[in-house]
């Protein structure tokens, strides 16, 4: 082989490994800007999905406030303990809002601002109710304050009145025992067969009750029967053998003699007979009444 083929095999070489070098250095060109490239999308692809990680966190924070808003409201509606039906009909809308919010899958501000909004209608609504709701409060209040006031004085004017009837009732009951006709000076004297007084009673045909009728101004006057009661020595009634009766405190009670007389509120001198025999001396209890009272007694102890 000559000099000069050597030479240009030599040259070959050259250009054939400059070549390779020049190839060499254009891959790891391209793979640096590769390599650059992937970090950049890499990094772009992080920064991207923080941000929608944060858009997301900050709408799933504010769907949750108007979630909270809502439900307080929805408390607030529901616990007018009212019947209304404007009330009842956003308490309803209320509900509905609520439910959309629990449903809704796909998340914008607009949607947000959308639910805002509504929530911010109802609450403005509740506001004016709860307004109206306290001055109906205010005004119950003040009418019960005066409910009390009138019950107190209706209270007071009843306890009056009750005194006075109570003072009336009394009054009209001491005027009623005052008009009660009282008698004094009761005897009793026996008579013979010629109505002569006689000293002893076994022979007497005839009993005599003497008595007075006391003047009483509060008495009404007019004509009133006298009864009279005389019980013998051994406790029983002296009496026709057909015991006449009268009223005393709701019962019949017999009795021995009757006088009709005409009262005037003037003490009054009032003689009443019996006619019978056998009388055995002994002590006599003798009972005056007349309008259903007991006018006096008195023991007289005859021989």
């Amino acid at each position: 082989m000559s000099k000069e083929e050597n030479y240009t095999d030599y040259e070959d070489d050259e250009i054939r490994e400059e070549s390779s070098n020049r190839a060499l250095k254009g891959y790891k060109i391209l793979v640096i800007v590769l390599a650059v490239i992937l970090v950049g999308m890499s990094f772009l692809y992080y920064r991207i999905n923080s941000i929608q990680k944060a858009d997301y966190e900050l709408l799933r924070i504010d769907r949750d406030s108007i979630q909270s808003n809502l439900n307080g409201l929805i408390e607030q509606y529901d616990g007018l303990k009212y019947e209304n039906d404007s009330i009842a009909a956003n308490l309803e809308k209320a509900n509905e809002v609520m439910e959309q919010l629990k449903n809704e899958r796909t998340w914008t501000y607009s949607k947000l601002k959308q639910y805002e909004k509504e929530v911010g209608t109802l609450r403005a609504v509740m506001k004016t109710y709860l307004r109206q709701i306290d001055s109906l409060n205010r005004l119950n209040k003040q009418l019960s304050n005066e409910n009390v006031k009138y019950r107190k004085e209706i209270s007071t004017a009843n306890l009056r009145a009750e005194v006075a009837e109570e003072r009336a009732v009394e009054l009209n009951n001491r005027v009623q025992q005052g008009a009660v006709l009282k008698a004094r000076g009761i005897l009793l004297t026996p008579l013979n067969r010629k109505d002569k007084e006689i000293s002893r009673i076994s022979k007497a045909q005839t009993l005599r009750v003497d008595l007075t009728i006391a003047a009483n101004d509060f008495a009404t006057p007019g004509i009133r029967n006298v009864y009279v009661r005389i019980v013998s020595p051994d406790g029983y009634l002296i009496a026709p053998q057909t015991v006449p009766t009268f009223s005393y405190q709701e019962e019949q009670l017999g009795y021995t003699a009757v006088r009709e007389v005409d009262y005037r509120n003037e003490d009054l001198d009032v003689s009443i007979f019996f006619r019978g025999n056998g009388f055995v001396p002994g002590k006599y209890t003798i009972e005056v009444y007349a309008d259903g009272n007991m006018m006096a007694f008195s023991d007289i102890v005859m021989k």
